[in-house]
């Protein structure tokens, strides 16, 4: 029985059952709130803020939430800030694989959208899912076919996914495709999807306690991708509503 004891001893600070359970994320730490897109004439545009809040305080005002992929692709995340990181670099290892086969493809908006549905679906299957939910634009010439193809598309942290002429994530699922149905046509040039687009990221602030007036602007186009520098938006907070938002509640 003695000599049993060392070996066991040196087990046991080998192996404990708490250290071999595996760990999950339970609840996200630093996330962005909303991402508006919408598909125009020329290409597709996406909008988001650069907030990051730390549980219900804005703790971070100039995080990028937004990154072309490849040559051909344009990402924007809501939800978990780290797990938007961890995704970024497995784009960045298929991205570089795809490139290292030099067979004069590459990766278009399409396959990543699906590769990101597999990704997200794969992981809520373990109970340990990414805590995002991501929106997947780009333009890609067809071979053979003289005009590029636009492509819009989300998914989201269950593996949910689709395509749709514009889509939102979050807070802008509720407050801004409503505006976006009925404001939206194909024939949208530049600058009217640009209203648009800040139309929607206006009621966004107005509404969402996490949005921050400091937000970017995408534009992909056939000829690459253009992410816009910070800005702020006008705003008034003269209505009546907003000053004395409790009037009339229950309780007040």
């Amino acid at each position: 029985m003695n000599s049993m004891e060392p070996n066991q001893a040196k087990l046991s600070l080998l192996y404990s059952p708490e250290a071999s359970q595996s760990q999950r994320t339970l609840n996200p730490n630093v996330t962005g709130t909303s991402v508006v897109a919408l598909k125009y004439k020329d290409g597709v545009l996406m909008a988001a803020d650069m907030g990051g809040s730390y549980g219900s305080t804005l703790r971070y005002k100039s995080i990028e939430r937004m990154k072309p992929i490849g040559k051909h692709s344009l990402i924007g995340a809501s939800g978990e800030i780290s797990d938007f990181q961890e995704v970024l670099r497995y784009l960045d290892e298929l991205t570089l694989q795809d490139s290292m086969c030099d067979d004069g493809n590459s990766l278009g908006p399409k396959e990543i959208h699906n590769y990101l549905s597999c990704v997200m679906y794969n992981r809520r299957n373990k109970f340990n899912p990414l805590w995002n939910s991501f929106v997947l634009a780009g333009v890609k010439k067809k071979p053979g076919v003289d005009k590029s193809e636009t492509y819009l598309g989300l998914v989201n942290m269950i593996g949910v996914n689709f395509e749709d002429d514009h889509v939102a994530t979050g807070f802008g699922n509720h407050l801004a495709r409503p505006i976006l149905r009925d404001e939206w046509r194909e024939d949208l040039s530049f600058e009217e999807g640009v209203r648009l687009l800040e139309k929607c990221m206006r009621v966004l602030l107005y509404r969402d306690r996490s949005a921050v007036n400091k937000l970017q602007i995408a534009n992909i186009t056939e000829k690459g991708v253009t992410i816009s520098q910070p800005y702020s938006l006008k705003t008034f907070w003269g209505f009546s509503a907003f000053q004395n938002p409790t009037a009339g509640a229950q309780g007040s």
